[in-house]
């Protein structure tokens, strides 16, 4: 049993090192034990070496070194990486490595805790800063065997979204371009402590090994997705025309999304990934972006 998924004992840890919850870090320690077998099981790191991210007290680094070979875990709270050499004392797999997991150079950590090969990684992260997280670790385009982390359950079902759905949207593009997203369960706000004002949703993301549609220009084609979801209740065509980042007529703009397949009467939502891919391509071909 894991000793850190108690809420007593959590709280007589907190008291003892003279701790508060910290909003600013968005602090919110997981008590149910099975969520926690499902992120190890998920990750599925058996004997392998990981990466986590925001240990906290240490309840998910816990699970994590019962099976893993080793575990480096990444906090940003000075005062918890002090605690962490306390919770964790009885393993001798974790290092505790105090960092901004933004300003840290994963390929460099790579290269001096893993030997350069990447791990799989695991966290529960904080919702103030779950999406600039995600976009960091897969814009790095380090070929991690698997991703799996605790996030909020809207941002979750935003990601693991379908082309027509309220969800779907820039986040669910730029995330399924890297990844393939797979929801592994639910997680009740009551399952925390403090407990949180939105449930959670354990996710595993799979790096692709290569992005799912190839555009001609990466940048032009997140420009075209930024711009068809800008504006939601507008056409696809008016939501292009008041982007600012077209050039030609709003004639040229129409005939280049038909040129696509596409009609200029769709909203934005209604596009799949490679449609948006191909609308890019044809933007850079008539010299529009």
């Amino acid at each position: 049993m894991n000793p850190l998924s108690n809420p007593k004992i959590i709280k007589h840890i907190m008291q003892k090192n003279g701790l508060q919850f910290n909003k600013r870090y968005g602090q919110n320690f997981l008590t149910d034990e099975s969520v926690l077998q499902a992120i190890a099981e998920g990750a599925n790191i058996t004997d392998k070496p990981v990466l986590e991210i925001g240990p906290g007290l240490g309840t998910l680094t816990w699970e994590l070194a019962s099976r893993a070979e080793k575990v480096v875990s990444v906090e940003i709270d000075k005062g918890l990486t002090e605690v962490l050499a306390d919770t964790l004392q009885e393993f001798d797999n974790v290092t505790i490595l105090h960092q901004d997991i933004l300003k840290t150079d994963l390929q460099k950590l790579i290269e001096e805790d893993f030997g350069g090969t990447p791990p799989t990684l695991a966290a529960n992260l904080p919702y103030y800063i779950t999406t600039p997280i995600i976009m960091y670790l897969l814009e790095s385009e380090i070929s991690f065997p698997k991703i799996v982390i605790m996030i909020q359950k809207e941002v979750a079902e935003r990601i693991a979204a379908k082309p027509g759905g309220k969800d779907y949207g820039v986040l669910t593009i730029a995330v399924n371009f890297y990844a393939h997203p797979e929801i592994i369960c639910h997680v009740p706000a009551e399952s925390f402590v403090p407990a949180p004002n939105v449930d959670s949703i354990v996710l595993s993301l799979t790096p692709r090994p290569h992005p799912t549609c190839k555009p001609q220009n990466q940048k032009a084609f997140f420009t075209v997705v930024k711009a068809a979801f800008a504006q939601r209740r507008k056409t696809l065509l008016n939501s292009f025309c008041g982007a600012g980042c077209f050039k030609g007529s709003k004639q040229e703009i129409s005939d280049t999304i038909l040129q696509a397949g596409i009609d200029p009467g769709v909203r934005g939502e209604a596009l799949s990934m490679e449609e948006l891919c191909t609308l890019s391509d044809l933007f850079c071909k008539n010299n529009l972006i």
